[in-house]
């Protein structure tokens, strides 16, 4: 380090580390946040003492309090409207796999039940009896199913919903719960329409009738502004299943729409990846492959831009400390290494790179098995992030 921190006291450096805070979250877009407002403050707070290694503690212990958010989801509707198909497919689990959701042509749950996540085991979801199979009004209904339980309800139906579902759900709306209706089976419509109509058959047109045929029945039963959804859950990369997942992550609370995000099935890898990570548990990297989605990378991109800048260590508050120390801002870079974390080197690609930074992790904290390795990557991978945004800080609040 020689010379380079001798012309400036400890805390004119403190100060220049010190992030723009206000005016940083101000402009930031609150629904990708990944550390709420409250521990940032104290982060800074703690930062502006120079207590850099509790502001890293700070982090740490909200990050694990969010990996550990419960997530609970109510399923309910008609039987036969293909509730645990649905199911299924929002956990990523086949029809035959263990511990999926009974599929059958009778109506197969009495009781409520939960299905967690296979990878993400504090989210639940619930599938609900058939209303109608209770004899229950609503109200009494849902204090049978202990709806304070639950996050936000779906109503499903493979038809028109019927009457006792629009009971139902002006009931949630009383309890200020959210509630969702979707639709399901709508590839049999298709197929179906296709067949009888084969000369005048118009897809979209179709969908439109359906779609339309919905929301004029919830609304003349004075359920306004309904959220339906149309969806089959034989294919979810099809009809409404993103927009659906995007309007329910976006009505979350911040605490709880990232682990829903992260839940949801990524459609073309996770089959591949359950199977290869069940037969893992041997060592800590036991060779299977590891994904990352685009969504997995943009989100440690916004936790390392978050972490430098309440570190003090993001572009333009290394381009102020550079002014003040008289030296090339590209060598405070250099030191502290967080700016280019995440930037590719040579023919290295960015899972490669990220599958590097897991190894590099576990070498100081210990080994993991594989399948916990690829569940909890993102976690570790943060946390790796923002020790090494924390080891740059100190380096640069350090005198010669």
């Amino acid at each position: 380090m020689g010379q380079l921190f001798s012309a400036t006291p400890n805390h004119a450096q403190h100060q220049a580390l010190v992030p723009r805070f206000t005016s940083y979250f101000n402009n930031f877009e609150m629904g990708s946040i990944i550390i709420s407002q409250k521990t940032s403050s104290l982060t800074v707070s703690l930062l502006q003492k120079g207590n850099i290694q509790e502001a890293n503690s700070t982090i740490r212990n909200a990050l694990k309090e969010i990996d550990n958010t419960q997530l609970d989801i109510a399923v309910t509707g008609e039987s036969g409207a293909g509730k645990s198909s649905f199911i299924n497919a929002l956990r990523g689990v086949a029809h035959e796999e263990k511990d999926a959701a009974p599929v059958g042509v009778v109506e197969m749950t009495m009781e409520r039940t939960a299905y967690k996540h296979p990878n993400f085991p504090n989210v639940r979801i619930w599938e609900l009896p058939t209303i109608g199979a209770t004899n229950l009004e609503p109200k009494d209904y849902l204090d049978k199913v202990k709806f304070r339980e639950y996050d936000f309800f779906i109503i499903v139906s493979a038809t028109r919903f019927k009457k006792i579902d629009l009971d139902l759900a002006k009931a949630i709306k009383t309890t200020k719960k959210n509630f969702y209706f979707v639709r399901t089976k709508v590839d049999s419509d298709l197929r179906n329409e296709e067949m009888s109509k084969p000369t005048t058959f118009d897809r979209q047109n179709v969908l439109q009738q359906i779609q339309e045929n919905c929301v004029r029945n919830l609304k003349k039963n004075n359920i306004e502004e309904p959220q339906i959804f149309s969806i089959s859950n034989n294919n979810l990369s099809e009809y409404d299943f993103p927009i659906m997942t995007d309007t329910l992550i976006k009505d979350l609370p911040a605490q709880k729409h990232h682990i829903f995000k992260f839940s949801l099935p990524n459609i073309t890898e996770m089959k591949y990846i359950r199977r290869k990570a069940s037969k893992a548990g041997v060592s800590a990297f036991t060779p299977f492959k590891i994904f990352f989605s685009n969504k997995e990378v943009e989100k440690l991109k916004e936790s390392l831009n978050q972490y430098r800048v309440l570190f003090g260590v993001d572009d333009a508050s290394l381009k102020t400390l550079a002014k003040h120390l008289q030296v090339p801002e590209e060598q405070l870079k250099e030191i502290i290494k967080s700016p280019t974390l995440l930037e590719t080197e040579k023919e290295e690609t960015i899972g490669e790179m990220l599958l590097r930074y897991l190894k590099n992790f576990f070498i100081h904290n210990g080994g993991l098995l594989g399948a916990a390795l690829y569940y909890n990557k993102i976690y570790y991978l943060q946390l790796y992030l923002l020790d090494t945004v924390t080891d740059g800080a100190k380096v640069l609040l350090k005198e010669n």
